[in-house]
């Protein structure tokens, strides 16, 4: 007789297979008020300088060992006040306030018997200073009085150089490497050279190469110090605080109200004139202000090669040169484009009037009379 029943439906209906549940030990505490009543003398109190103990046995160890040494307390270290606020170094207010403070420290500091003097609460030895400002004192002293000799032959007057270098402005910039070629950046070089500052930054700004970002920054930092450290582009500013302070003294008001129209000519005669130039290039300019900033010259200089690794096939890595450039820029005032084409013009009506030929020499007849001399 064969069963029907599947054999796992069996297994698991035997009583022995299956397993037996297991019991927890319960464990309940009985106290009873009569039972705590006769055990309250059995107990003794815990004596004062006995120590508490801890997990650690190595530490109750050394407490047994050593019942003087006292037990640390859990006192809390005392927190120190919080610093109060503070302007940001970069605020406009910072550096006048650090300049008063550096008065004030210096004003009540004299220098030192040594010879030290303190100069930003740094004491600084003039003659260790001298070692590396003056290496040489006597070669530094012949070159001094070799350019006092060549003043006084020169009666004082200055050179064409000296001269421009005193009554013109220019600033050079030079920014740092960037991660781009030689061959790339040379060509942003000659787009922006010529231009005015702020027609090379609205290149820059529309530009759809990647390193002219870097040079918008750069043109931008460089207007900024040339105007800070140099003065360039203030002729208008200048000139409209003249021309408030002009017009706003009594003097000046007097002068207008007795004669009529003169306020108006001196304002004529301050408002800036178009003057129109013609470049090196031969290309023409118009000068609406000749403070103006302008890039004179723009060039590119190679920087240090970087490594960049290029994966292959095969497991093979090669090493590739990055290229590194930076940019130098030169800024003039458009003072300077004028000087240029007065001189050019000069030199150009001057090789045309040496090359005429005149037949006898142009002076005026001193002894025209009615008949001959002879």
């Amino acid at each position: 007789m064969s069963v029907s029943a599947p054999a796992r439906r069996l297994v698991s209906k035997c009583t022995f297979c299956s397993p037996l549940p297991i019991r927890t030990i319960q464990h309940q505490q009985r106290r009873t008020a009569v039972g705590d009543f006769f055990k309250r003398g059995t107990s003794t109190p815990k004596a004062e300088n006995e120590t508490t103990k801890s997990d650690n046995p190595i530490l109750d160890e050394y407490r047994r060992q050593n019942p003087d040494t006292p037990a640390p307390q859990g006192q809390q270290t005392p927190q120190a006040m919080p610093q109060q606020g503070d302007i940001a170094s970069s605020s406009i207010f910072e550096d006048e306030r650090r300049i008063a403070a550096q008065r004030e420290r210096d004003g009540g500091q004299q220098d030192g018997e040594d010879g030290t003097t303190t100069v930003g609460g740094v004491q600084r030895n003039p003659t260790s200073i001298a070692r590396v400002t003056q290496p040489d004192p006597n070669a530094r002293e012949r070159w001094e009085r070799k350019k006092v000799i060549q003043m006084i032959k020169n009666g004082g007057r200055l050179s064409k150089a000296q001269f421009i270098k005193r009554t013109e402005r220019e600033h050079l910039v030079k920014s740092h490497n960037m991660k781009t070629s030689v061959k790339k950046l040379g060509m942003i070089a000659r787009q922006i050279a010529g231009k005015t500052i702020d027609d090379a930054i609205t290149q820059m700004r529309f530009s759809k190469k990647l390193v002219a970002q870097e040079v918008l920054k750069q043109l931008e930092h460089a207007r900024d110090e040339a105007v800070v450290m140099r003065g360039m582009g203030l002729g208008n500013i200048a000139s409209a605080d003249g021309a408030e302070i002009v017009n706003e003294s009594p003097a000046s008001n007097n002068v207008a109200a007795t004669a009529d129209g003169s306020l108006e000519a001196a304002k004529a005669l301050q408002a800036p004139t178009k003057i129109a130039i013609q470049l090196k290039d031969g290309k023409r300019h118009k000068v609406e202000d000749r403070s103006n900033i302008y890039i004179d010259q723009a060039w590119v200089g190679r920087g240090p090669y970087g490594q960049l690794p290029d994966y292959r096939a095969r497991g093979r890595v090669f090493i590739m040169r990055t290229p590194w450039t930076s940019l130098s820029i030169v800024l003039k005032e458009e003072a300077t484009r004028i000087r240029e084409h007065a001189e050019r013009e000069a030199k150009r009506r001057k090789k045309i009037t040496d090359k005429m030929w005149v037949p006898l020499p142009d002076r005026p007849l001193t002894t025209n009379r009615q008949w001959y001399s002879w």
